[in-house]
């Protein structure tokens, strides 16, 4: 991360403030397998604190193994608080023929096209699996709100940029995307943190 940091620096010194604001950028990875994608589907369009709330429920039930949700009938995952739609979605994955321990050896783009012929599973579950779960460096998740925000305050830009000049902004920080994801949601953590200080 240090060094991948330095990288970003180096090469788009826009983000120097920032990486100065933030300190050290967070490794934040995850367990890949089965329960790593659902956790992500689980937090779909949903507050952390929803997503934290369910997926207690759903461990407590014993769902969070893939033969487990295979198994089980929709009262029960709608019971943990999931949707119609992401019941859907969960025994979708739960039945696919992903091999997880096989997406250790694609490529980035192998590893988002695999995943997202998955009902439920979009470019962003996608990609926050493959850099929180595969530890990938150089994945960036540009249709998320709070990053695409992160960016706006941190590049003091006019409004928040829509996906696409995200991802075009972001093709200057490659082969350390990731490192600039975790970077701008610091960030972005950070001066929400200050605002909230700050209107007390």
């Amino acid at each position: 991360m240090d060094h991948g940091l330095a990288a970003l620096v180096a090469a788009d010194p826009a983000l120097a403030p920032v990486a100065e604001a933030t300190g050290p950028v967070r490794l934040r990875r995850r367990e890949a397998g089965f329960a790593a994608l659902l956790s992500a589907i689980v937090s779909q369009q949903v507050s952390v604190a929803s997503a934290r709330a369910i997926w207690a429920r759903l461990e407590g039930a014993g769902l969070t193994e893939r033969s487990a949700v295979a198994r089980a009938e929709e009262d029960a995952l709608r019971a943990c608080g999931l949707s119609r739609q992401k019941i859907r979605y969960a025994l979708a994955l739960a039945q696919s023929g992903v091999d997880f321990d096989r997406l250790h050896g694609m490529d980035d783009a192998g590893i988002v096209a695999t995943l997202t012929a998955v009902p439920g599973i979009g470019v962003w579950t996608a990609e926050i699996y493959a850099m929180f779960a595969l530890g990938r460096a150089d994945i960036f998740p540009a249709g998320d709100l709070a990053l695409q925000e992160g960016a706006r305050l941190a590049l003091d830009l006019p409004e928040r940029p829509r996906e696409r000049a995200l991802r075009a902004r972001a093709e200057a920080w490659a082969p350390w995307r990731s490192v600039a994801a975790k970077l701008l949601w610091q960030y972005y953590a950070l001066v929400k943190e200050r605002e909230g200080v700050n209107s007390r």
